[in-house]
């Protein structure tokens, strides 16, 4: 056996063990994991273009909701010399696979501490640290409207003036959820819905659909507005929550 072929079983092998991660953890919880598979190599990319449309300047980068890292393995090549890249994800098996994945990939051998996992949710994460991007790997419309809003108000508080988000939705589910779901859970995606559009129709700075995954996704960039003139900086965050929440209190 030539050594393509032993690399290749082993990048099958690795594949098939993440599918397989990844499926456990959505039995035991598909709200919070939000799909059963990982995201493909096409979304992965897509989710990280901004940080190779910012290189090669150092950059401050948080990938929430990583899950078994199939961002993480896409974005740690393309971050920067001394970028910092901090990664949190909830779920404790997969903040484990996250660590062995940072301790072992050959890109980080000369720069561990620039790459750290936090075990918590992004609303709770500790620091003072602001991003230039943002990657966002959360089924944000697996989540209550109040959820959505203070995950989305954490990630504006959490960015640069100018700096980027980048989120994903998968096509169809709001049609697939009112056809099969109940109304009130068809209900709550469509708040989830209209409080993301706010966002968009405020901060978007495109959308991109990756038919290459499985299922199909959408790809959104936000851009939190720069600091004005005579502004303090919390007002531009606190003028798209509160947009957002009203849009919540008309359901």
């Amino acid at each position: 056996m030539n050594d393509w072929t032993t690399s290749h079983d082993r990048v099958l092998a690795q594949r098939d063990a993440e599918g397989w991660t990844f499926l456990i953890e959505a039995a035991r919880d598909l709200r919070t994991t939000g799909a059963i598979a990982p995201s493909g190599r096409a979304l992965a990319r897509a989710l990280t273009e901004p940080v190779r449309a910012r290189a090669p300047r150092p950059l401050a980068v948080l990938e929430a909701g990583a899950g078994t890292g199939a961002v993480t393995r896409a974005l740690i090549p393309d971050l920067p010399r001394a970028s910092r890249l901090d990664i949190v994800e909830a779920n404790p098996r997969f903040a484990a696979r996250l660590r062995r994945l940072v301790t072992t990939h050959p890109d980080l051998a000369a720069r561990p501490a620039q790459v750290n996992v936090h075990q918590t949710y992004v609303e709770q994460l500790d620091t003072d640290q602001r991003y230039d991007v943002i990657v966002s790997g959360l089924p944000l419309t697996n989540f209550t409207p109040a959820q959505v809003e203070r995950i989305m108000a954490r990630y504006l508080e959490l960015l640069h003036p100018g700096g980027t988000l980048t989120y994903f939705a998968y096509l169809g589910t709001r049609r697939a959820r009112a056809l099969t779901a109940s109304r009130a859970e068809a209900r709550r995606h469509a708040a989830v819905d209209e409080i993301m559009a706010t966002y968009q129709r405020t901060c978007a700075t495109g959308r991109w659909t990756v038919w290459a995954n499985v299922p199909p996704a959408y790809v959104w960039h936000l851009r939190r507005p720069p600091v004005r003139a005579g502004h303090p900086e919390a007002h531009s965050v606190e003028a798209h929550s509160v947009e957002a929440r009203s849009v919540e209190a008309r359901r």
